[in-house]
């Protein structure tokens, strides 16, 4: 869901961009908290890994492309505020190295994917792990129906964005049908590679799982 240059009016752009940028320089702030010597090399390990997912783009109708975004993924390995970090990295290298998505657009698709989609995705996170059992299996599944959530609300946040200011005369209902339809689809293959990925690494390194630290001490407390 890269958005192209011209896509939404420069106006429109620069407001978002400006939105953007506070989020990152928010989670900058929250980024030294929850980063240390163990987890530093996984928040780079899941950067490339998503570089390499959102090169698969699927084509979506009114001039937009759909990929899978990895929002959610990075944020229960790593923490809502690194995967923000993580996300607007790839964003913007993608755009300079292979003018996926524009750059007068980078700061729409960074408040989509790595604000929208990474908050919404992770609060969606801890609300499904509070109410299942506090144990590994758990952990997945909140991740999976949290990467889901995060597709259409990513969407819905783009839609915004082309109701404000699109320089096109495609409708919005038009629009929203078109992305969300085949945003939906694109959801569960995210659910999926999400599930996969998080189940791998839980195997071999939970305690470096920022999603599962939470749940584990309270499994540890339980216990005793």
């Amino acid at each position: 869901m890269h958005i192209p240059d011209g896509f939404i009016d420069l106006p429109t752009s620069a407001a978002f961009a400006a939105l953007a940028a506070g989020g990152i320089a928010a989670s900058l702030k929250g980024a030294t908290k929850s980063l240390d010597e163990k987890t530093a090399p996984l928040a780079g390990l899941t950067a490339t890994f998503i570089f390499a997912v959102q090169m698969l783009n699927f084509p979506v109708a009114a001039g937009t492309s759909g990929h899978l975004f990895g929002s959610v993924l990075a944020a229960v390995l790593v923490g809502p505020h690194v995967a923000t970090l993580a996300l607007s990295v790839v964003l913007l290298l993608q755009a300079l190295l292979f003018a996926d998505g524009g750059l007068t657009a980078a700061g729409l698709n960074v408040f989509n994917l790595g604000l929208v989609g990474v908050w919404v995705g992770y609060g969606a996170f801890l609300l499904v792990k509070k109410v299942l059992p506090k144990n590994k299996p758990s952990i997945t599944t909140a991740a999976s129906i949290a990467a889901f959530i995060s597709v259409p609300a990513a969407v819905i946040a783009f839609v915004v964005q082309y109701a404000i200011g699109a320089n096109s005369t495609f409708s919005v209902t038009a629009v929203f049908t078109g992305m969300m339809g085949t945003h939906l689809l694109i959801g569960i293959g995210e659910a999926i590679i999400t599930a996969f990925a998080v189940t791998a690494v839980m195997a071999s390194r939970p305690d470096l799982v920022y999603g599962y630290r939470g749940a584990k001490q309270q499994l540890e407390i339980r216990k005793a």
